[in-house]
């Protein structure tokens, strides 16, 4: 008589129990960091306004910057593409900011249709294998990580986590309200990769 009520709870709790898990495991992703060489960084796209990256993108093109200027990588690539009221890509942005600081032209790939991290990745990919790039550093914001790079994954690519060292995400409320958007996203993709086109993922979903 009672398993009806063990059901009911089993029901209750089980929805928040999952997200407590994907939370956790966002998180705890959100530190991995690979230090060996690759031969691309793969940079996922972020806002650019009037021509000039936001804040959240510019930390992750400093990011690739780095990782070219240091020797860990040999090849940058830019996703992302025209915002709504936009004229310029958001990968064209992240070129020109990237060439005004020294990197050269031939050392920089750019995709400019996609508008979601699924389509970013889908056109790198097909930038990597044009160019015979194997070995690749996704370049995202930290709790973006975990979601990224399952996704890189499934699409083929060979790719290892090189999360920005600081986030534009900042203050407890604002990285709790970004965490709770991955959260949603990621069981999205994780539970509904089978049901759900993701090339009609909304831009904000980067």
């Amino acid at each position: 008589m009672r398993r009806p009520g063990y059901l009911l709870t089993a029901l209750v709790l089980l929805p928040p129990l999952l997200a407590l898990w994907l939370m956790l495991r966002i998180v705890v992703f959100s530190d991995n960091q690979d230090v060996e060489p690759a031969d691309a960084a793969v940079v996922l796209g972020a806002a650019a306004w009037n021509g000039r990256p936001s804040p959240v993108f510019e930390e992750r093109i400093k990011h690739a910057l780095t990782l070219y200027n240091e020797g860990r990588v040999r090849v940058v690539v830019f996703t992302g593409g025209t915002g709504r009221g936009d004229n310029r890509s958001e990968a064209e942005v992240a070129r020109a900011y990237a060439l005004k600081r020294g990197i050269p032209a031939t050392a920089v790939l750019t995709e400019t249709e996609s508008r979601s991290t699924w389509e970013n990745l889908v056109g790198a990919k097909r930038l990597l294998d044009l160019h015979g790039l194997k070995r690749v550093l996704l370049v995202s914001d930290p709790l973006h990580m975990r979601r990224a790079m399952t996704m890189a994954r499934d699409i083929g690519i060979d790719a290892h986590p090189s999360p920005t060292p600081t986030s534009r995400f900042i203050g407890f409320y604002t990285q709790f309200e970004l965490l709770l958007k991955e959260t949603y996203d990621y069981a999205r993709y994780k539970f509904g990769r089978h049901l759900v086109d993701f090339e009609s993922e909304s831009p904000e979903s980067n």
